[in-house]
Order: structure tokens, then sequence, then C-alpha cells
């Protein structure tokens, strides 16, 4: 029973991850932003790591930036869609 829920983690990880890469590729957000996104993708990347701890690092990363000032309405969304997918990831 933990593969379908191993599969579902794995592709909430893949959609998250393009998600951060549209915000990475995107001009207009702010570099700290964009910098916080890349490490999120780093921490999602980590094969060595269980989905949930990737997940919690990856949302980690983001909730430092989340509530900045500076940060377009449209990345805000995508940030908060990001974190609230991971957050349902469970080991």
């Amino acid at each position: 029973m933990a593969a379908p829920s191993q599969a579902s983690a794995e592709e909430k990880i893949k959609l998250a991850m393009a998600i951060l890469t549209t915000i990475i590729n995107d001009a207009g957000v702010p570099r700290n932003i964009r910098r916080a996104a890349v490490n999120a993708l780093t921490y999602l990347r980590d094969a060595r790591l269980s989905p949930a701890v990737r997940a919690a690092n990856a949302v980690g990363a983001l909730d430092e930036v989340s509530q900045d000032p500076n940060m377009p309405f449209h990345a805000r969304t995508k940030i908060w869609q990001v974190m609230s997918m991971l957050e349902t990831i469970r080991d």
C-alpha cells in the first residue's frame, strides 16, 4: 500500500519542480526569491532523502521568502501553491 502514495508523492514533487522552474526563469521575480526557488529545487532533487524529507526541506527554503513584500503576486501565488502541495507529502 506504500507504493501508490510513493508515486503520488513523486508526482507532487515533479509538479512542484516544474512550478519552481517557472519562478526561477521569470526575470520579473526578485533575485532573492529566485535563489530560494533554486534552493528548494535542489532539495527536491536530492534522491538520497525520502520524499517527505525533501518536501520539508523545500518548504523550509520557501517559507523564508513567502512573506517578502517585494514578491510579485503571481510568484507569491505559485510559491504558496508549491508549499501547500509539498506539505501534504508524508512518509
